[in-house]
């Protein structure tokens, strides 16, 4: 018998009753019922069920089968009896009853259930990445990415969009995180660096007439890592020629729409709310807000500017500010214990306390009331719209740690409250943030997106004058308070590239030496351009609800920046080090204290 097709085990349906089939993939589970051997085969579309009954001539090897051993299986579709359906599964009303089976491959037994969805340490999973990546739910986190990704490609070459690679070996330049840097054997003592993105080359590309370009681009950046970072990590990177900021919005929200109704089958809204930078970080303390609930912070500030209470006065003299949240019921749900850790969770973004009032059926109890005045207090309680049951909790500081940890603080509280409703998916545009922060720690003037941002033309004559209050033409989208991504409007004009790059402490020198190329290109006459660049690891992420970015990356990177499966990084021969001219200069390692 010749059956020369190989059926996936997930795909086969009932109009293929009768009809001799060839299926092979893993042993997922194997059931002995004495005269009869169930077998659920497993590939990468699911699992069909395979019986072999009594008229089965080769029992021995059915019997020595375990979980993951490779087999192949040559049957009869059959319906299952009525009793027998599965109604769970997509090939629950059928199976196959077997004619011959080849085993293919043994397995050791798995360091854990690959057909169980059971908490398994993720240091674990990652050391054996090839058997994790067999779980159902790790295999649909890689399908859907799959398919955000050719969903990404035919939307924007319907739009004339060109797809053009960039080099992953470029030059170092400085800003942004540190830079992964490759020897070059060639060049002794000069390196190449890995690109934190594609930015320079996109925009040299709109120079060059490319006018519509995009990239799935993968990115290094050598900096610490959280939960949604990576060392090297993929985005849609794109640019366009001869746009403005509303043309680039409009085509990501449009294609935003294209990619969850295409993969996910969701409808979103024709158009996303816009909130500004300054209102965004007044009101929620973020720069990415989620606004699946409301939780606002108030600015108390001016209901206690004469205050005789010395810590809000001390804060406010200094130039900082005072604002809170209301924790609607939370006087009730949150015991003191409850309280002292909502502190400690708030010290860990720079906050020194946490203070509270309590409006209770006995009145109100907090430990800063006696400081206040009556008026002070029915005041702080009006603003808030404070009521019987409600918990209204304040930090006192600098404006950056007020915002950082309330940001936080109510996120915390919304989650303790369940205000967050996980299938609600809430896009917001952030726009008109600022051009540029001030670095204390190296005195200068710093971008806040990068210094390749174009100013708003309104504030152009503030530039050299006010420089913090000059706005960019730049925007995020954030997807339930997390950013998905960002853009601008380029600088096309020579000129106002040098002044900006004389701006944030650069001389001609060293601007000419880290991008004269680029100042070069200028000069033969850019188009006015822009662009954006999504995170697609996050995205990914958001789509399927995960808690982690590891979870939808084929080989993720530990948080120290470690592979275990495959050991890297790792070190390399003496040979090697001589050919690059590197001499390894290591720092001693501490003996231990006796």
């Amino acid at each position: 018998m010749a059956i020369e097709e190989r059926r996936a085990c997930g795909l086969v349906t009932e109009k293929e009753i009768s009809e001799t089939i060839k299926v092979s993939g893993w042993v997922n589970r194997r059931r002995d019922h004495g005269g009869l051997i169930f077998i659920d085969l497993r590939d990468r579309s699911g699992l069909l069920q395979i019986v072999f009954d009594e008229q089965f001539n080769d029992f021995e090897t059915v019997e020595k089968l375990r979980n993951e051993y490779v087999v192949e299986v040559i049957g009869t579709l059959r319906k299952r009896s009525e009793e027998a359906i599965n109604p769970k599964l997509p090939t629950g009303s059928i199976e196959l009853l077997g004619i011959s089976i080849k085993l293919l491959n043994k397995a050791k037994t798995p360091v854990f259930d690959v057909n169980e969805e059971t908490p398994v340490d993720e240091n674990i999973r990652l050391k054996y990445r090839y058997l994790d990546l067999r779980r159902s739910e790790m295999q649909k986190n890689i399908i859907l990415r799959h398919h955000v990704t050719m969903a990404m490609r035919r939307f924007l070459d319907e739009r004339g969009f060109l797809e053009i690679e960039t080099p992953m070996l470029a030059k170092s330049t400085p800003e942004g995180a540190r830079d992964y840097l490759v020897p070059s054997r060639v060049h002794p003592g000069n390196f190449f660096a890995l690109p934190q993105s594609p930015q320079q080359y996109k925009q040299i590309l709109m120079v060059a007439g490319m006018e519509k370009y995009f990239q799935i681009a993968r990115c290094f950046r050598d900096e610490d890592l959280r939960a949604d970072r990576q060392p090297e990590f993929t985005q849609l990177d794109m640019e366009m020629s001869f746009v403005d900021r509303e043309d680039i919005m409009a085509l990501v929200t449009d294609m935003m729409g294209y990619l969850f109704k295409e993969t996910l089958n969701k409808e979103l809204p024709a158009e996303f709310p816009r909130i500004t930078y300054d209102k965004a970080m007044n009101r929620y303390g973020s720069d990415r807000p989620d606004l699946r609930f409301d939780l606002p912070l108030y600015d108390i500030g001016p209901i206690v500017a004469n205050t005789d209470f010395k810590v809000f006065k001390s804060i406010l003299d200094k130039g900082g500010m005072i604002k809170g949240i209301n924790g609607k019921g939370c006087s009730d749900a949150l015991s003191r214990r409850d309280i002292d850790s909502l502190t400690s969770f708030v010290n860990v973004y720079g906050a020194k306390g946490l203070a509270w009032i309590a409006i209770t059926e006995d009145g109100i109890k907090s430990t800063i009331a006696k400081f206040l005045s009556e008026e002070e207090l029915a005041g702080i309680v009006n603003a808030m719209g404070g009521e019987k049951g409600d918990l209204l909790m304040f930090v006192a500081d600098k404006k950056e740690v007020v915002h950082d940890s309330l940001g936080a603080l109510r996120i915390e509280i919304a989650k303790r409250l369940d205000l967050i409703d996980e299938n609600e998916l809430n896009f917001v545009w952030v726009t008109d943030f600022p051009l540029l922060k001030y670095d204390e720690d190296e005195k200068r003037y710093v971008a806040i997106h990068h210094m390749f941002t174009h100013p708003n033309p309104e504030d152009m004559d503030k530039l050299e004058s006010d420089p913090l209050s000059v706005r960019a033409l730049a925007y995020d989208l954030v997807l339930n308070g997390t950013e998905l991504g960002g853009g601008s409007i380029r600088i096309h004009e020579k000129e106002l590239q040098e002044r900006i790059f004389k701006l944030i402490g650069f001389s001609e020198e060293e601007a000419e030496e880290q991008f004269g190329f680029m100042l070069e290109a200028f000069s033969y006459g850019a188009p006015s351009h822009g662009g954006v660049a999504f995170g697609l690891d996050r995205m990914i992420m958001l789509m399927r609800n995960r808690q982690s970015i590891r979870d939808v990356i084929a080989f993720p990177k530990t948080q120290s920046a470690a592979d275990l499966m495959s050991v890297a990084p790792s070190s390399v021969t003496e040979k090697q080090l001589e050919e690059l001219s590197i001499e390894l200069n290591l720092p001693e390692e501490k003996e231990e204290e006796e």
